[in-house]
């Protein structure tokens, strides 16, 4: 009892030394920039449409080579880069409806399916009826910017969030001359930047600019927090008490710190997400674009103080902000044709595991009925335990079947934004 009293008493001692150095409330202080109420649709909003990433990464890495046909030991190569363990043979027969793997000539090959093929030719083809889409992303994009200028390295980072190909400066930027134009005022490789060449103003106007006009009503933003979020609720009718300040007004007439560089800046990151496929963006990449965008230095304390319109996660340690309104529970409320094929490219993935997972377990009960280590089971059991399995592939499309340790070498990769 002693000994307990005497531990107690120094712990206690050192818990109210540690509480008066400075540095552990600046700790405490860190650890509650991040902090935001986790909304579970909102979450499995942010992995679903990213855990089919890998395989996008496989799928591109064979469209690349001229026969689009890739040798397993090719694929075992690439595996290291996408930071994957084990076989790549295991891994490509997880998903048949994916990629078909085949031996010839003492080797296994791969190549994509024909369901495969069919989505990648459709996926070709969304992309060259969006073309005028991207164009018009790529400007407004522009228009935001300092100067009307993006460097070309920064904004390969996030093309995939805006829905680019990947050859978009071969692809769009020689078509429109009279739009844009390539510059490199440093004579710097990795200073080359793409200049608007033009103001559109007909394109300066914000998302929601644009839902105001149709609504017949002054812009302002939207607030999707419940009624039980009394105080956040009372800071937002606060903050949008004031005018709305579009994010393509020219920021050398607004004061650096004032609340309208904040409602601009607030604007910019809005209309940002706006033009993103899934409405998402992650802070850290969004972060290297604060000269271009003359965003704060500390965007996340900002983005924070705004719950009813951006919702923050970090979710597997990568920090994303996300536009609340854009999303009813997990769904999308809009979807780009581009994210309709990609969330069936997504269904095939799950498909094939679910496929992959059945025909093993059938194999495992076959082995065991063999030696004979069959336990018995009614068919109450069994029919129950398929109703279940059922269950969770239709609650979970895009996940849930993964092993456990799979999962873990899974994520460690699919969350790096590479492909999304």
């Amino acid at each position: 009892m002693v000994i307990v009293n005497i531990y107690l008493r120094n712990t206690s001692s050192c818990q109210s030394r540690l509480y008066t150095l400075p540095c552990f409330h600046n700790i405490l202080r860190s650890f509650s920039l991040w902090s935001m109420k986790k909304v579970p649709e909102l979450e499995s909003a942010l992995s679903r449409n990213r855990r089919w990433i890998v395989n996008n990464q496989i799928k591109n890495i064979i469209l690349r080579l001229p026969s689009q046909v890739a040798t397993v030991k090719y694929l075992q190569k690439k595996f290291k880069t996408l930071d994957l363990q084990g076989k790549a043979i295991n891994w490509v027969k997880k998903y048949p409806c994916c990629f078909e793997v085949y031996f010839e000539n003492n080797e296994h090959y791969c190549r994509l399916t024909k369901r495969m093929m069919s989505l990648v030719e459709e996926e070709e083809s969304v992309k060259e009826m969006q073309e005028s889409a991207y164009v018009e992303r790529l400007v407004k994009l522009l228009m935001m910017s300092r100067n009307q200028r993006l460097n070309v390295m920064k904004l390969n980072e996030l093309k995939r969030n805006f829905g680019f190909p990947d050859e978009y400066i071969i692809r769009i930027l020689p078509k429109y001359p009279d739009m844009f134009r390539l510059v490199n005022y440093s004579g710097r490789k990795s200073s080359m930047e793409i200049e608007l060449v033009s103001w559109k103003p007909e394109l300066a106007v914000s998302a929601v600019e644009a839902s105001a006009q149709k609504q017949g009503t002054e812009p302002c933003f939207s607030c999707c927090l419940p009624s039980t979020w009394v105080k956040s609720w009372e800071k937002f009718k606060e903050f949008n008490a004031t005018p709305y300040i579009s994010p393509y007004l020219d920021t050398k007439c607004l004061g650096e710190g004032s609340k309208e560089m904040e409602k601009r800046t607030i604007g910019v990151v809005h209309e940002l997400l706006s033009l993103t496929l899934w409405k998402k963006m992650s802070i850290v990449k969004l972060g290297h674009f604060k000269r271009e965008f003359s965003l704060p230095e500390k965007l996340n304390v900002l983005l924070l103080k705004h719950p009813g319109i951006f919702y923050v996660s970090n979710k597997y340690q990568i920090y994303t902000v996300l536009l609340r309104e854009s999303y009813n529970g997990s769904e999308l409320i809009e979807k780009d044709p581009l994210v309709v094929v990609k969330d069936k490219f997504g269904e095939l993935m799950q498909e094939g595991l679910h496929e992959y997972n059945q025909r093993h377990r059938l194999m495992n009960l076959e082995k065991k009925k063999k030696r004979g280590m069959m336990p018995v089971r009614s068919e109450k059991s069994e029919d129950v335990r398929t109703e279940i399995s059922q269950q969770d592939v239709i609650g979970d499309k895009l996940g849930g079947l993964f092993d456990p340790e799979e999962r873990k070498r899974f994520y460690k990769v699919l969350f790096d934004d590479v492909a999304s």
